[in-house]
């Protein structure tokens, strides 16, 4: 059945004649990387011609690659539609994501495609885009790793235990704790969620593991994870991410739909620019106030750590006397006060008080 449901889509494709190509590969769950290969095509009802054309996209074929090199990747690519006898001088578009191996601009399937034949325009998937920059912008920070960092550690903990898990569904009854993938940022948008709307219950789960869980390094990393998740910082980046990432996730989604247009998306990704830009101006404000709530609800002190007491008294600096430390401590945190006082007279104070008793000629 399976093979005449094929045939068909190959003659349908045959008889459109121009055509565009859409691959993408993943693991499957055997960790075989899956080659999935679409055609899209303009459909004509040749039996009614007054009919109106019809974008069509059919689904080929999964074939297993043992390489994923562009140069593997084309050959593959090349003998399934050999095999499909659909010929790729007709192909007129291409589009799939932006690793280097498929857009490269000398061993990418694109180029290689293209050398084949010219008129094969390629067009980058607007998603991938999408996730690649939010991955650059992520990666920058150290805030943003570390905090993601805290919420996959979350999910391991309770995963890894049937017993842990059960503790987590019987606290969080809305959302369940999610994984997160790295090239799929949408799936972030989940993983933040769950903690978002259930940050006290997964703070009485994190209680319940670390007082009756009998493996003591899950005791241990239960304890740990209270003490990241329960401040106030932490809500923040909860805060701030959560309103980030449903915003991206909207457009994300909205242009991979299959009857998205490009003036449509090109729109959405603009207003999504408009809207991070807007939160940067007045974003912090609001998602203190929202990160006020959740620390007050789950009865978490709202204050900031105080960096500046790291800087002062590092691990070189230990022996200061608490007076030195104090004093330093004043200067760095009141620089505005600082900046208001007349050294000259200061330097005069200072080299009167330490001047020498003997006065060399």
């Amino acid at each position: 059945m399976a093979n005449e449901i094929k045939q068909k889509i190959i003659r349908n494709i045959q008889s459109a004649k121009y055509f565009t190509i859409i691959i993408d590969f993943t693991p499957d769950i055997g960790h075989s990387e899956q080659l999935a290969i679409l055609l899209r095509i303009v459909h004509m009802d040749e039996e009614n011609e007054y009919s109106t054309p019809t974008i069509q996209e059919y689904f080929l074929d999964f074939i297993t690659v043992d390489s994923t090199t562009g140069l593997n990747l084309s050959d593959v690519l090349m003998k399934q539609l050999k095999l499909y006898k659909i010929n790729i001088e007709n192909c007129r578009g291409r589009a799939y994501d932006n690793g280097s191996n498929m857009t490269g601009r000398y061993q990418g399937v694109q180029t290689r495609i293209l050398n084949i034949n010219s008129r094969a325009f390629f067009t980058p998937c607007a998603a991938h885009n999408l996730n690649l920059v939010l991955c650059d912008a992520a990666k920058n920070s150290t805030i943003a790793i570390t905090f993601f960092g805290v919420v996959q550690r979350v999910y391991t903990l309770f995963s890894a235990s049937t017993c842990r898990w059960s503790i987590i569904k019987k606290h969080c009854t809305v959302f369940m704790i999610k994984q997160w993938s790295e090239t799929r940022w949408e799936s972030h948008m989940n993983s933040v969620k769950a903690m978002r709307f259930q940050l006290s219950s997964i703070l009485n789960a994190l209680e319940e593991v670390s007082e009756t869980a009998n493996d003591l390094m899950a005791r241990s990393e239960a304890v740990s994870l209270s003490n990241e998740i329960g401040n106030y910082e932490f809500i923040l980046s909860l805060v701030i991410w959560y309103d980030i990432l449903t915003e991206i996730n909207i457009v994300s989604k909205s242009t991979q739909d299959h009857n998205m247009d490009i003036n449509t998306s090109v729109k959405m990704v603009q207003s999504l620019i408009q809207f991070l830009q807007q939160y940067r101006e007045d974003g912090f404000n609001l998602a203190k106030i929202a990160a006020t709530k959740l620390a007050e609800d789950a009865d978490i002190a709202v204050a900031f750590k105080n960096p500046r007491l790291k800087l002062i008294k590092t691990y070189l600096r230990n022996r200061l006397g608490q007076d030195k430390l104090s004093e330093l401590a004043l200067i760095s945190i009141e620089k505005e006060v600082s900046s208001t006082i007349d050294y000259k007279n200061l330097i005069d104070t200072f080299a009167s008080k330490k001047s020498r008793k003997k006065m060399f000629s």
